[in-house]
């Protein structure tokens, strides 16, 4: 059994996939820092070299390389459900849950590290909130086919964790 964490960047993928691993005794992989060891560049890099395309095929190959790792917790980038057909690649090999998260609280990550994340970069403040949002309505679609969508609003890090795994002892996947 593995499950993948989907949401837009900032949602707190990385930070509930940790916290959630160590609870399960599972392990933790994110998408972006396999690609990183596998190629040997940083995102960054790789979008300057490469493109967002070339990204993105990237990131699909590594994806169906690691999705299929037994009792794994996965943190996906933002756009990986979007692409391709990611998002059924990823419903059909692990346990999806979209961490669904107020645009507000991702702003407010996204500001205090936009240096690390590529497509984001180059906006100002004041058109983050309006680029955020557009994304959110634009992948809603694929992030909403997620097998659970679980709200993080207002919740601490070790709140959604313990939340988290209760709903999926409830819907029967964790025992």
């Amino acid at each position: 059994m593995n499950i993948t964490l989907i949401g837009y960047m900032g949602s707190g993928k990385t930070t509930i996939g940790k916290l959630l691993a160590k609870r399960l005794n599972f392990d933790f992989l994110d998408l972006d820092e396999l690609i990183e060891k596998k190629y040997k560049q940083t995102i960054p890099e790789i979008f300057k070299e490469k493109g967002e395309i070339g990204f993105r095929k990237i990131e699909k190959e590594v994806l169906e390389e690691s999705v299929l790792l037994p009792n794994t917790i996965l943190s996906l980038g933002g756009g990986t459900p979007v692409y391709y057909n990611n998002i059924d690649t990823i419903n059909e090999s692990s346990h999806s849950v979209y961490l669904l998260t107020p645009i507000t609280a991702i702003v407010d990550r996204l500001n205090q590290n936009k240096g690390t994340r590529p497509l984001i970069q180059h906006l100002t403040e004041e058109n983050l909130t309006e680029y955020v949002g557009k994304h959110l309505f634009e992948r809603r679609h694929y992030y909403e086919q997620s097998k659970t969508t679980f709200n993080t609003k207002d919740l601490a890090p070790n709140d959604i964790v313990e939340l988290l795994i209760q709903h999926l002892q409830y819907q029967k996947i964790l025992p």
